[in-house]
């Protein structure tokens, strides 16, 4: 399906309106006849002719044309700017929808900044098509033809003397359109390029101003912006190509019209006022051979949006959303048989090597490691984030990947690594998961998380805006305000992801304490450094490099005296070998 296609996809469904639009280019096109016409009768019947009566109807009928041309013209605008608003809203809630859709795969290899490039810049240059371009081509047509056939009408040889241009000006506009097509492509990965670097220099300013980098960043913006620069230069070297000849050759017209028009009228082949109508029919002529070398642009920027927002849009998630409305109620217990796992980009590193364990409603699993050692790639295959390249993933013994991706994740809360409040009130953060909780419910898992004391001591307590991504409050607090919102779902299986790194201990304690009774019956998975925050797991897995090397409880990993029971006496600052 080319562009063309895709894109009426969206505008169909306003068929009429874009009818109703092409039915008024059309009269529009026709009407613009009148004038030019009048004007030579203007010449031949009043001036020359001497009928003096003639002259206050034909100025009255220009007058009335006009306002009617005006008025039709103002008309399709409209009726084809709506349209194309009509469908970029459409287009634009497929593109949300579809981002909604992408599973963690997608977002690990595309840039922010190429994301909202599609968003913003892409999706207004397909606007301007619809609203803009597609009129105007059909606009240009029309005007072309009738321009012909009213200039025939009046005189043939100075018709064809005037087409003599119109070869030369088609093999200049396909060059052109040759040319600029790669040019706009690569103006639009520039633009997404400097889109992501702005985007994440404004998302890492403190780690800027930290490390007092800013000249850095400045100097670093400045590459970017001088690669967009050249390929904008590129663009306008392309125009200056070939608009100056297109341009000249359209200019062309008037005088072609008055050399060879000025010679037929010496010969009395045709009138005076003959050849003012003609020369005004110029105009119409002129106007799309401008035209042609602007539209030709529109029309390869506008191509080469539709390429990177049809990707985007065709891209076939690879854990399908299967919306069934079927309930699923997990009871939470978790069996992984020998599952190993890599990444997409890289088949050859193994993340994860022969995963095998099982967890019980009601138990709770320690996950230790070090960085990198595959702690949350292993959590993220229960709420199919990603799928196992092999063994797998039972859920009350059934295969993680037999249920609907949605209907599991709704029975999983998942408190990342990587805490991300939203620019809202605290009480609809911690409510994001489960909006129909009562404030009750919302000060009671708050309570559990240690941050009903921090929140109601700010000034407007639950109803306090915290900034973007949680500006404003201090990572023991972001992480509190997300614990509080896993647990405001309620769900089977709660997954804490290093959750308490940023608090103290005596808070981490605190916490702990209150989550065993809310916890009882539910699966919990807690990822840590830390030997406290583990301690009381009912079964430990220590891993390295994607396999688990040690499992058991504190005690009997204590009893083996392998590297749980170094880790525990480093963290405690004892030698290897005395008791903690």
């Amino acid at each position: 399906m080319n562009n063309f296609k895709w894109i009426w996809g969206y505008s169909r469904k306003y068929r009429l309106m874009v009818f109703f639009g092409a039915v008024l280019v059309l009269n529009g096109a026709v009407i613009q006849i009148v004038n030019p016409l009048l004007s030579g009768r203007i010449i031949d019947d009043v001036i020359v002719g001497g009928k003096i009566q003639l002259l206050v109807p034909y100025i009255v009928i220009m007058i009335a044309t006009t306002v009617i041309r005006t008025i039709i013209r103002y008309s399709y605008q409209i009726m084809f700017e709506s349209v194309g608003q009509r469908s970029l809203f459409v287009l634009r809630q497929d593109m949300y929808k579809k981002l909604q859709e992408l599973d963690f795969d997608y977002f690990n290899h595309t840039r922010v900044g190429d994301i909202m490039a599609r968003m913003t810049g892409d999706t207004d240059a397909i606007r301007h098509f619809v609203s803009w371009v597609v009129y105007n081509i059909v606009e240009c047509i029309l005007y072309f033809v009738t321009a012909v056939i009213a200039m025939a009408t009046i005189s043939i040889p100075l018709t064809l003397a005037m087409l003599l241009v119109a070869p030369a000006i088609f093999i200049l506009t396909q060059k052109m359109s040759r040319k600029a097509h790669p040019v706009f492509y690569q103006i639009r990965e520039s633009f997404s390029r400097l889109n992501s670097m702005v985007e994440e220099n404004i998302s890492g300013n403190r780690v800027v101003k930290a490390f007092t980098r800013e000249d850095y960043e400045i100097e670093k913006f400045n590459r970017f912006n001088d690669d967009y620069k050249e390929k904008n230069m590129a663009s306008a070297k392309v125009s200056s190509t070939y608009l100056p000849w297109l341009e000249s050759l359209a200019g062309s017209l008037t005088l072609i019209c008055l050399l060879v028009g000025g010679l037929l009228v010496i010969n009395d082949t045709i009138t005076l006022g003959e050849l003012i109508a003609f020369n005004s029919f110029v105009w119409l002529l002129n106007y799309p051979l401008r035209m042609s070398g602007w539209l030709i642009n529109d029309v390869q920027r506008f191509s080469a949006a539709c390429i990177k927002i049809r990707q985007m849009l065709e891209t076939t998630p690879s854990i399908d959303l299967n919306n069934e409305d079927q309930e699923y109620r997990i009871a939470g217990d978790i069996a992984f048989n020998h599952v190993g796992f890599r990444f997409s980009d890289d088949p050859a590193t193994e993340i994860l090597t022969d995963i095998t364990f099982a967890a019980k409603p009601g138990q709770t699993i320690g996950i230790l490691g070090e960085t990198g050692s595959g702690k949350t790639t292993l959590t993220n295959l229960i709420g199919r984030f990603y799928d196992p390249t092999s063994g797998e993933v039972l859920i009350d013994g059934k295969n993680a990947k037999d249920y609907p991706v949605r209907k599991l994740r709704e029975n999983i809360s998942v408190v990342m690594q990587d805490v991300f409040l939203f620019s809202d009130t605290i009480r609809d953060n911690i409510s994001f998961g489960n909006p129909y909780a009562d404030q009750n419910f919302i000060h009671h898992v708050s309570q559990i998380a240690d941050a009903d004391t921090f929140i109601s001591r700010m000034p407007e307590g639950y109803d306090t805006i915290v900034g973007e991504r949680g500006v404003g409050l201090s990572g023991g607090q972001k992480q509190r305000i997300s614990l509080a919102r896993a647990l405001a779902k309620d769900p089977t299986i709660l997954i804490l992801d290093d959750t308490t790194s940023a608090v103290d201990m005596e808070t981490e304690t605190k916490i702990q304490q209150e989550l065993v009774k809310l916890t009882e019956k539910k699966t919990t998975f807690i990822i840590a450094h830390r030997i406290s925050s583990v301690r009381e797991a009912d079964l430990i897995l220590l891993m390295s490099h994607g396999r688990i090397i040690e499992r058991g409880n504190h005690e009997s990993l204590m009893s083996q005296k392998g590297e749980y029971y170094n880790i525990y006496h480093k963290q405690l600052g004892l030698t290897v070998g005395g008791e903690g």
